[in-house]
């Protein structure tokens, strides 16, 4: 059985997002739940959410197939990052001038699936 969950628009460049999604890949979800709790990066804490919610969303799934649910035996079997919308924002400067600033965001994807769907 297999899981997704995505986050839109998140406010975290793709690029410093990318670097924590690299260390759960592959991993079984709960040593990456793990993982993601301890990491020094800001950007853990919205991969760390949309792991859950695609761990709940497993969970939901198969009480829906009426199949026993084993937390232990997911694998985080995709995550990627895809660059989201640019927010642009204006700051005002001295002699009428405007410095432009823009906000990258994130949209985060991960997929958990079964040792068996992991293939």
């Amino acid at each position: 059985m297999e899981a997704k969950a995505i986050a839109r628009h998140v406010r975290v460049t793709p690029r410093k997002a990318r670097r924590v999604v690299n260390l759960i890949r592959g991993k079984r979800a709960s040593e990456a739940v793990t993982i993601l709790k301890f990491a020094p990066q800001d950007a853990a804490v919205p991969v760390r959410k949309v792991l859950e919610s695609a761990i709940a969303n497993a969970r939901v799934k198969a009480d829906r197939a009426n199949e026993p649910f084993r937390e232990n035996e997911l694998v985080v079997r995709e995550t990627y990052v895809d660059e989201g919308v640019t927010m642009k924002r204006f700051r005002p400067r001295a002699q009428g001038r405007a410095a432009r600033i823009n906000k990258r965001t994130s949209h985060i994807t991960v997929v958990v699936a079964d040792k068996e769907g992991a293939r």
